[in-house]
């Protein structure tokens, strides 16, 4: 390993994470120049990056072996992992007295459609349709888990979905749930958007003895006085002084209350909501199911709005960590990529104790200076500029 300070920093935090005991020496540095190389200004997904912004002292193609033949355990990784981020979270949950929340969303890594004579394309690809984009797009669905409190969060798992498999997003979801089955002591919402909240889904968390907070679409079916009738119409009978006036963050809202059985759910509380300065049209209507009953209007709103946070994680691991830029081919590559991405954010998170933006921004920083020392420390020892330069990869 190269005898850079920031390197040390990421080794610590692995050997924290107990690794040792499961990588080999080789192993470990490769993971400690992944994660140097992910966490870098600049970096764009390629293997050649990777062997670039991490000053890798071993040729480029050994980088290529390693997210494809090498029989590390890349599961090992992220049980481990995943036990560092409950101790954490569950100690800051305790501390403040807050609930944990479990965060469900999904999201797209696009790629360019191979043309039908490539000889190697990209495995595990597919056409999902994509919220933001409105429209059909090529590439992997990757369904994540987040876990957070009101002041921290961090990415806990991903599935990568194959529509040819026959799994379900649904069935990913349920999944990683039950991984956290009797780990959790704290009071814990599931959040969701109206995507999620399917009678299976919801029933395996109740059944985990967690609460669901999620949005709901308009036409889920109420029974208001035993009647059945799509949200949407129930929403045609509410009039502004049948609503309360509620408040979350700078945001107001009319807010109508139901209590009762709705499709796939005995009992239930479901919001109707629209901000206080729009008027009460379908268009502007938001509907957010609770299956905690004892929560006031304010509360579910207010933790419901705790669901961005997966959407913040989204769009900073794409842009900051390019959480789609790989190019590696083979579909164990793919999800191996991702199993670097997490610990990378994690690592990011762990070290500013804040976001992944601020962590980010204080490992780039340090690295600066760990290179400038490095350069200083060997330049006193009178190592000459031509093996200076080779290890930092500009020879």
């Amino acid at each position: 390993m190269n005898r850079l300070a920031h390197h040390q920093g990421i080794h610590k935090f692995f050997m924290a994470l107990g690794l040792a005991l499961y990588f080999s020496k080789p192993v470990m540095k490769h993971l400690v120049h992944l994660v140097d190389a992910l966490t870098t200004k600049g970096f764009s997904g390629t293997l050649t990056d990777i062997h670039h912004w991490s000053f890798h002292p071993n040729h480029r193609t050994t980088l290529s072996h390693f997210f494809t033949k090498s029989p590390w355990n890349e599961e090992k990784l992220l049980e481990k992992l995943q036990e560092w981020i409950l101790r954490q979270i569950e100690r800051l949950a305790k501390r403040k007295n807050q609930p944990l929340f479990l965060s469900i969303d999904d999201t797209i890594c696009q790629k360019t459609k191979p043309s039908s004579r490539a000889a190697h394309a990209m495995q595990g690809c597919n056409w999902h349709y994509s919220h933001k984009d409105h429209q059909m797009v090529w590439g992997h669905s990757l369904v994540w888990l987040m876990v957070h409190t009101f002041t921290q969060a961090f990415p806990f798992a991903f599935r990568l979905y194959d529509k040819a498999a026959g799994t379900s997003k649904i069935d990913l979801a349920i999944e990683m749930l039950s991984s956290l089955k009797g780990k959790l002591a704290h009071p814990v919402y599931v959040l969701m958007d109206s995507w999620y909240p399917s009678k299976e889904l919801i029933e395996a968390c109740l059944k985990q003895g967690f609460h669901v907070i999620a949005m709901l679409k308009t036409n889920r079916i109420l029974y208001p006085k035993g009647i059945a009738v799509q949200a949407k119409l129930f929403a045609r009978y509410i009039e502004p002084q049948d609503t309360r006036l509620v408040t979350v963050g700078q945001e107001r809202y009319r807010v109508y209350r139901y209590e009762g059985a709705i499709h796939g759910l005995d009992d239930a509380v479901v919001l109707f909501a629209w901000k206080a300065d729009q008027p009460m049209t379908l268009e502007h209507l938001h509907v957010v199911l609770s299956t905690d009953r004892e929560l006031s209007n304010e509360d579910i709103l207010r933790y419901y709005a705790q669901r961005w946070t997966i959407e913040c994680f989204f769009r900073q691991a794409k842009d900051q960590l390019k959480l789609d830029g790989y190019r590696v081919r083979h579909i164990r590559a793919v999800k191996r990529y991702g199993a670097v991405v997490l610990p990378s954010c994690v690592y990011s998170i762990a070290e500013s104790q804040q976001t992944l933006s601020a962590g980010l921004e204080l490992l780039r920083s340090r690295k600066g200076h760990s290179v400038v020392e490095f350069i200083y420390d060997a330049a006193k020892q009178d190592i000459p500029i031509d093996v200076i330069k080779k290890q930092l990869h500009v020879a």
